[in-house]
């Protein structure tokens, strides 16, 4: 497996930005450097920040974040366009209720409402994910997508590119896995929930992403099928995809 290095961010404003590419499908090809990037949320740059990223030449931001969300942190930076792709987090309306009705989930039961999540990402959400491989099949200039940490709504996006490009799930497992070494999470938000929901909430752990997988397999048939079905890649864009993002 080839990867890239990653020791930490390179904004300062934004924890969990980096590039997808370095790694090699199965093919043996390899991922193109400098064209996709994911992110946590981007209302937290700095000046030195914004120059990074137009060094990078990145010109659209696909943000899955939802509504009260983007209210809560709204960006504008110049030169980049961004591109609402929403996904409300139904996570957190599901502890609400919990709440409201006086449960505290065990560990257990939040690691069971994170693979809900996950599996709602795969049948709920297939609009919005097609939508976001076709802009980047549209768009063929540098981009960067995101939500609010950058490891559930992106972690599946990540996921589901790189397995559009052929990338092994071994392989695609470690770039969602680094989300817990990268993620810095909010010191406002601390102390907001219990300790042990919390601790689940903020990390990303492998049977999060393996729910979407197992879904995609049992309700679709394999990845090529949920692709071409629910996602809306025809096989001419699928290709498209590949010869853009993968060196010969």
């Amino acid at each position: 497996m080839t990867s890239p290095t990653i020791a930490s961010s390179i904004l300062q404003g934004a924890s969990n930005f980096r590039d997808i590419g370095g790694y090699r499908n199965t093919d043996g090809r390899q991922v193109r450097r400098g064209q996709v990037f994911r992110s946590d949320h981007l209302a937290g740059l700095t000046t030195d920040d914004v120059a990074r990223l137009q060094s990078l030449g990145i010109a659209h931001s696909l943000d899955f974040r939802g509504v009260a969300e983007y209210t809560a942190t709204p960006y504008a930076i110049p030169g980049v366009q961004r591109v609402a792709l929403t996904i409300e987090p139904t996570v957190i309306a599901r502890m609400r209720t919990l709440v409201a009705q006086g449960v505290v989930p065990t560990t257990e039961e939040t690691v069971e409402l994170m693979r809900e999540t996950y599996r709602d990402f795969v049948n709920r959400n297939a609009e919005i994910y097609g939508q976001f491989l076709k802009h980047l099949l549209e768009q063929p200039t540098p981009q960067v997508f995101h939500c609010t940490a950058g490891k559930d709504r992106t972690g599946f996006a990540a996921a589901l590119l790189l397995s559009a490009l052929g990338v092994d799930r071994t392989t695609i497992e470690h770039d969602y896995l680094l989300t817990n070494q990268l993620y810095k999470r909010d010191a406002r938000l601390e102390g907001q929930g219990h300790p042990h929901v919390m601790k689940v909430l903020w990390q990303v752990q492998p049977e999060f992403l393996q729910a979407a997988f197992d879904e995609v397999d049992a309700q679709h048939g394999g990845m090529t099928d949920y692709l071409h079905g629910a996602i809306g890649l025809s096989p001419q864009e699928l290709a498209e995809l590949q010869r853009m993002l993968l060196e010969n």
